[in-house]
């Protein structure tokens, strides 16, 4: 194993909460009532069942698959460290990525001593729709018809999100990583679980060996119950509704702004690149709205795209105080 460097997150800062925080994915439309006040209800002084058996029954039947191939996980994070274990106990060496990911994957990889590349066998990681950009991912077409070499993940954070009807099939012999709390807006409760491909008995196994005890608590375990609801999954799909109306206003704001909305954005965020002149001022000018406005944007230079921020969907408030911060920082004298 050796040392990482820090992995860049959105959200709360040592400023507290932002008041517009476009910086994280989370659905602006949450926290979803029903799933809030299951967690009201939530047995807190009991441990949960150790084995989560019927959490993980009633995840098999609301995907239409067994039970055990479910793999409860303390959060997507939890669970990229884990089979990132995993892949090097097994013996894989290399890992593949996406062009533009979320930086826990290369960081879990390269503690575990994973180099990137492309041969085989490997860790494969994939994520539709993408992050930053929230477009459609190749791995996925390239991954049908070919048999796996090593491990493949899908990280399906974001296919609850999808704002379109634009959907990619599933190859066959793909791990799902599955985290319902941006889809409900309670990124604040981390639980997440894993769907393994079929005949995948051993590894089950074994990453449920490398898990601690009770790797999820009873306010994980409702919000997962609540998930499965049909109730639940009704206001998510009127929440998309929304946020689909949303996206389209907040796009139209930054090209009014004069940024560079980048294509093919499937989900409820988008990444927009600033214009080539005040790039050089970007850690500035961020600081600058965050400290003075309370609006916190993801600077996209961490998923390899210097120049761009990406933006989660947020109500017209909030937009419209991104609108006139924006305006206000004309009247300031940046230094290069």
């Amino acid at each position: 194993m050796r040392d990482a460097a820090p992995v860049v997150h959105g959200g709360t800062d040592a400023l507290g909460v932002p008041a517009h925080d476009f910086s994280t994915n989370r659905n602006a439309c949450g926290p979803c009532p029903l799933a809030l006040a299951a967690l009201q209800a939530a047995h807190a002084a009991q441990y949960p069942d150790p084995t989560y058996t019927a959490l993980r029954q009633r995840l098999g039947q609301f995907h239409g698959v067994a039970a055990a191939r479910i793999v409860l996980a303390g959060s997507a994070s939890e669970f990229i460290y884990r089979i990132s274990a995993h892949a090097a106990r097994q013996g894989l060496r290399q890992v593949v990525l996406p062009s533009h990911s979320y930086g826990d994957y290369a960081q879990a990889a390269g503690v575990w001593g994973l180099e990137q590349g492309t041969g085989a066998p490997a860790l494969h990681w994939a994520c539709e729709p993408s992050s930053p950009l929230g477009q459609a991912d190749p791995a996925l077409a390239q991954w049908h018809g070919a048999a796996p070499a090593g491990l493949r993940v899908l990280d399906c954070a974001y296919q609850p999100l999808r704002l379109t009807d634009e959907h990619s099939p599933m190859p066959a012999g793909v791990w799902q990583v599955w985290t319902p709390n941006k889809a409900l807006g309670m990124t604040g409760v981390r639980a997440a679980y894993a769907i393994a491909p079929e005949a995948a008995e051993t590894d089950v196994a074994a990453l449920q060996a490398l898990a601690p005890s009770w790797v999820v608590g009873a306010h994980g375990v409702a919000m997962l119950e609540a998930w499965t609801t049909p109730v639940v999954q009704q206001w998510l799909d009127h929440s998309r509704g929304q946020l689909a109306q949303w996206k389209t206003a907040q796009m139209a704001l930054c090209t009014a702004l004069g940024w560079q909305v980048a294509p093919g954005s499937l989900a409820n965020y988008f990444v927009a690149h600033w214009p080539a002149a005040l790039q050089g001022q970007m850690p500035q000018r961020l600081a600058w709205l965050r400290r003075e406005h309370g609006i916190k944007l993801r600077d996209a230079a961490s998923f390899g795209l210097a120049g761009a921020v990406r933006l989660g969907v947020l109500p017209p408030a909030s937009q419209q105080a991104l609108a006139l911060a924006w305006r206000a920082a004309q009247n300031i004298e940046w230094a290069p």
